[in-house]
């Protein structure tokens, strides 16, 4: 299983420090009055409050199934992690039937999201952006939830809508592109939404190294959509513990049924025939599948991230999960209790791709949104044009290691 802090970006320095600040007057007062202004992009007040130029940024994404904390400091190849944060909290549990939030979930979340408020505090953030998507998207006690944890954290959390989760999405793994493809479709399979866009990688140009360019990136955007299934939703309404192949096939049809629209309008299928295209995934099933099939004892995301499986890898992974029984896949030590109910409605996602748009090669991405953030937050503060990134040698297409890259 993933650890709790360390898991997306650079290692955790065991000996890094806070930076020091002005004393604060506790955990809620304090970051109320400086992530709240950090969020919004102007100088922060209080324990927040670190000079004119922003040096610590922190990227929280709230989804339906996880909640999700990065803190980062620019760096010449990007940025570098200095703390992360990462939970399952099941925030969306039960909304698809209730349309609220439960009591539970909110309990469960607020206490998480108290820890990346200590997290943000001590490390010093300077800037921020807090998400929340899906689950409070639909929620009809939303706002109340919201109140809620800025009373209770001192964090402002921002609902955002469909697009820029897509678009973030895009940023935070943009590094892990094959530009060497003529066509990309990035998926972002969540617990009550899934993201899709079609990347056309030509308007790039074959000579040119920009790809970490945030900009040139949603240039590159032919179409993008949001299905309003994820993870948690499907395995709610088709049922996740106990799952038939039967009941597979049923998840894999929803799928396909919301799919269809897009497709017909945009017609990738035709568009990618005539051209070299891949998969790039950033999910929690992308990665559980690539360490299943690693064999890893146990998650390893050095390993995971920028890994490239094939569509008989997916497969393969797949139907060994239906052979399961659930016992057997809470002992997966890549799945554990708490995602072995999910992770067979994230593979009927996957698969419900995999046969609208037959591709034969996909990259993992253990990385997201929270990268999407932080790119942007920098881009935007001008730390890009700084410290660009060295160029990475070109690749013959289809060959050549993966790398790994640190967002």
């Amino acid at each position: 299983m993933r650890s709790e802090t360390g898991e997306s970006g650079a290692p955790v320095p065991v000996g890094a420090k806070a930076l020091a600040g002005a004393p604060v007057k506790g955990p809620v007062s304090a970051l109320a009055d400086g992530v709240a202004r950090a969020a919004e992009g102007t100088k922060a007040t209080g324990a927040l409050a670190r000079g004119p130029a922003h040096s610590v940024y922190g990227a929280l994404d709230l989804g339906t199934n996880n909640c999700r904390l990065l803190v980062a400091k620019p760096s010449r190849r990007g940025f570098v992690v200095i703390d992360a944060f990462s939970r399952i909290i099941r925030l969306g549990e039960g909304v698809l039937s209730s349309g609220k939030l439960s009591d539970a979930a909110m309990k469960r979340t607020v206490d998480a999201l108290r820890v990346c408020a200590d997290k943000m505090r001590r490390r010093g953030v300077t800037r921020s952006r807090l998400i929340a998507t899906e689950a409070c998207r639909v929620a009809t006690n939303s706002a109340e939830f919201m109140d809620r944890v800025q009373n209770e954290t001192g964090l402002k959390l921002e609902i955002v809508g469909r697009e820029t989760e897509a678009k973030l999405a895009v940023s935070g793994c943009a590094s892990l592109l094959d530009r060497n493809c003529d066509w990309a479709l990035v998926f972002d399979i969540g617990g009550g939404s899934s993201e899709l866009i079609w990347l056309d990688l030509k308007r790039l140009g074959r000579g040119r190294r920009t790809l970490h360019d945030r900009a040139e990136i949603q240039n590159c955007v032919a179409a993008w959509t949001s299905l309003p299934i994820g993870v948690v939703s499907l395995a709610e309404r088709h049922g996740g513990r106990d799952v038939t192949p039967a009941n597979y096939e049923a998840m894999v049809e929803d799928v396909m049924v919301a799919l269809r629209g897009f497709e017909s309008q945009h017609r990738f299928g035709e568009r990618v025939t005539e051209g070299s295209a891949h998969f790039l995934g950033t999910s929690g099933t992308v990665t559980t599948i690539s360490g299943i099939h690693l064999k890893l004892p146990a998650y390893e995301r050095s390993r995971v991230d920028g890994c490239w499986l094939s569509e008989r890898d997916v497969r393969t992974v797949s139907n060994d999960l239906i052979a399961m029984s659930y016992a057997d896949r809470v002992a997966q030590p890549c799945i554990g209790h708490e995602r072995a109910d999910l992770v067979l409605a994230g593979c009927a996602i996957l698969e419900a791709l995999l046969r609208m748009w037959p591709c034969e090669r996909l990259r993992v991405a253990d990385r997201g949104l929270r990268e999407g953030i932080l790119t942007t937050l920098m881009a935007e503060d001008g730390h890009e044009r700084r410290s660009a990134p060295r160029p990475q040698r070109r690749r013959r297409r289809g060959g050549g290691q993966p790398h790994p890259g640190r967002g």
